[in-house]
């Protein structure tokens, strides 16, 4: 490993860097988990943000150091491990030297993983993927799954009860809340004015509702007034025939997707069903958000949407009901500090078996499986 095979007589340095993802208020290491590792004789250097949901005043109370934002390229010394959330910018072309952990999004073919693994190979650097990060049953020791889920059907509704949809191509820019309450009665309130216009609740069917992000989805349609009769809740038993769905289209408002695959296989949605003539579905969210998947499930749109432009609209058949897609990558942010508390509560065991790598077997998987990534460069 690039920066952390040091030995337990030196403390482990993190240096939380900045977030460059517009509208990205979470972050991967919160100030009251910054004072628990202080404690327990890590060293923390924090960047400064303007983005982040916690204030530069609450790392420094904590008892972190403050430095400028993005410093971590010129100034984070060599064995200082890179500390982040979401992916580099693309536009950054340099050699990486440190080792980082963050979301990178290049182990499943997605578009310019080339490029993003190649800077690391360059610099003889290591990425420690957040997403690849399992305990001994294989399960992710820390996720954003339930407050995507939440966050992306919150929006979902959003969406849905706007007075002019038929009419819209786009709707304004979505700021993020403050607390999970604040969302819940906003929601409720667009529901209301939605049925007091004389519109019907709407019918949501929530694909993967079994997992934690689907269960999120399912959560905040209870907490905003949805009856049980109008939520589905849609897993395997209910896929195993294999897709498409036609029913999707025809019997529901919303569908909310919470289904990431790795592996083909017949998908949910196609353009077929999206041209029936009985469309009702008005309202895709698909909380996975990965259209340059070669294994995406719903090939009926293109691109990602953004906080700033939260929705596309799927061309189809003049005359037929819109459909706007909501295809947000960061949902979570929509809640930041309690999406931020709860992941980074999670990955603190994680973070404090730093000290042991590279023995800790939850980083010697995850850089095994970056050294396996790399490899397939020279096949390219």
């Amino acid at each position: 490993m690039s920066s952390t095979t040091t030995t337990t007589t030196r403390p482990v340095h993190l240096w939380l860097r900045a977030e460059t993802k517009p509208l990205e208020h979470r972050c991967a290491l919160t100030p009251s988990v910054a004072r628990t590792l202080l404690a327990e004789g890590f060293r923390i250097t924090v960047e400064s943000s303007r983005e982040r949901i916690f204030d530069d005043a609450e790392f420094a109370s904590a008892g972190c150091t403050l430095v400028g934002e993005g410093s971590w390229e010129q100034d984070a010394p060599a064995d200082a491990i890179v500390l982040g959330l979401k992916e580099l910018p693309a536009s950054d072309t340099f050699p990486l030297h440190h080792t980082h952990i963050h979301f990178a999004h290049c182990y499943k073919n997605q578009a310019g993983w080339q490029s993003v693994l190649s800077r690391f190979a360059r610099g003889k650097g290591t990425l420690l993927d957040l997403e690849f990060l399992h305990d001994e049953h294989g399960r992710r020791v820390a996720a954003f799954g339930f407050m995507a889920g939440f966050a992306g059907a919150a929006l979902g509704l959003d969406v849905w009860a706007e007075p002019s949809a038929e009419g819209r191509t786009e709707f304004g820019a979505v700021e993020p809340f403050a607390n999970e309450a604040l969302l819940i009665a906003h929601i409720q309130s667009r529901l209301a004015s939605a049925t007091a216009a004389g519109r019907a609740l709407p019918r949501v069917l929530v694909l993967g509702a079994l997992g934690r992000c689907g269960r999120g989805a399912v959560a905040l349609l209870r907490k905003a007034g949805l009856p049980d009769s109008h939520i589905a809740q849609w897993d395997m038993a209910e896929t195993k025939r294999g897709g498409p769905f036609p029913e999707i289209a025809t019997d529901y408002d919303v569908f909310v997707n919470c289904i990431y695959l790795a592996t083909p296989i017949p998908p949910f949605l196609t353009p077929n069903e999206i041209a029936l003539p009985g469309r009702k579905l008005a309202v895709l969210v698909d909380v996975s958000c990965d259209p340059t998947n070669p294994h995406n499930p719903i090939p009926v749109y293109t691109e990602c949407t953004t906080f700033t432009r939260p929705t596309v609209v799927v061309p189809t058949r003049e005359g037929a009901v819109p459909l706007h897609v909501v295809s947000i990558d960061h949902l979570p942010s929509l809640l930041p500090r309690e999406s931020s508390e709860g992941f980074v509560n999670d990955l603190l065991p994680s973070l404090r078996s730093l000290r042991d790598v590279p023995t800790a077997r939850v980083w010697a998987e995850a850089e095994q499986l970056f050294r396996d990534k790399v490899a397939l460069l020279d096949q390219v």
